[in-house]
């Protein structure tokens, strides 16, 4: 009778190298059963499987010495705003520097390209772009108004009760230096572009686009984060917003659906128009069409909206 020897358990719940296999004492031909599949050289997962792409970016990643995890696949471990046609993208993005051999790996997309050591890291284990070099690698991939969205993320000031962090991964002018030290990567000229829209204040990838939305129907650039008591650190806050026209716009996303949430919100908007702001709202619908609706909305409420005598001189005329 063949005695059949039995894989360690965490083998069976992952892909797996060689490497590791051999390790723990598998021996060679025990992949060959079955129930253990070949994804391609010196790598192998159970018999199916289900599909988790860090997982996949994990064993990848260490069964390919010099190269690192980048483009869609990075930004989606990162879990960076990308449009819907993306966001749940199960692409494998593997880079290697020049001096090494390209990557012919079965199911991955193999990019060659120049990166400097500080481009690259260490995270959780896996060897993956960092972020900054991310935005860039996604410029030859994204429109232009996504990745201006994603910078916005990398710029944003983080709350650090929220987020543990209250230094943003990346500045303008880090990413400026970035771009500059590549000025013939594929996608160069759109990350050019999109620094000169980048804003620090946008809260979400929808913000992003309502603000360039808004910039597209020729409505004047809005103050981002703007609080309704403008020294005060815990006054209501608006996502957009005029404060010369006391204008007030928010984007309020799914999570604003929860009670909760909506009670603050409900409680956020009525401090702005007891203060006689006009406080516009918009939400999943508007992102959907464009907001182009949303832009007729805005342009609508600036022209009959109160004006600070102060600051009116060539606001009217532009919208």
């Amino acid at each position: 009778m063949r005695n059949e020897f039995a894989l360690p358990v965490e083998l069976f719940s992952r892909p797996f190298t060689l490497a590791e296999a051999q390790a723990q004492g598998v021996p060679r031909g025990r992949l060959l059963r079955a129930d253990i599949e070949s994804v391609s050289r010196g790598l192998y997962r159970p018999a199916g499987w289900d599909f988790d792409l860090e997982s996949a970016a994990r064993v990848l990643s260490a069964a390919t010495p010099g190269a690192w995890i980048s483009h869609v696949t990075a930004a989606r471990l990162r879990c960076s705003c990308l449009p819907p046609w993306l966001s749940d993208s199960t692409e494998l993005h593997l880079s290697k520097p020049r001096s090494l051999p390209g990557v012919r790996r079965k199911g991955v997309i193999g990019h060659t390209v120049i990166a400097a050591g500080d481009e690259v890291e260490v995270a959780d284990g896996i060897r993956i772009s960092t972020r900054s070099r991310t935005w860039l690698d996604m410029a030859r991939l994204l429109p232009l108004n996504d990745l201006v969205s994603m910078g916005d993320e990398l710029i944003r000031v983080p709350r650090q009760s929220l987020e543990g962090r209250d230094a943003p991964f990346a500045t303008i002018e880090e990413l400026r230096a970035l771009v500059g030290r590549h000025p013939n990567l594929q996608g160069v000229v759109r990350a050019r572009q999109a620094l000169a829209l980048m804003r620090v204040g946008a809260d979400s990838a929808p913000e992003s686009l309502l603000r360039l939305a808004m910039q597209d129907a020729g409505i004047p650039e809005p103050e981002l984060q703007i609080r309704l008591r403008d020294a005060g650190p815990f006054s209501p806050s608006a996502d957009l917003g005029f404060r010369q026209r006391r204008v007030a716009i928010q984007y309020d996303g799914g999570h604003h659906l929860v009670e909760t949430q909506s009670l603050s919100d409900r409680r956020r908007d009525k401090a702005f128009e007891d203060a006689g702001w006009t406080v516009l709202v918009f939400r999943k619908d508007d992102l959907a069409d464009g907001f182009e609706l949303a832009t007729k909305k805005i342009k609508k409420a600036l022209r009959s909206a109160w004006v600070d005598p102060a600051v009116a001189s060539g606001f009217t005329n532009a919208v």
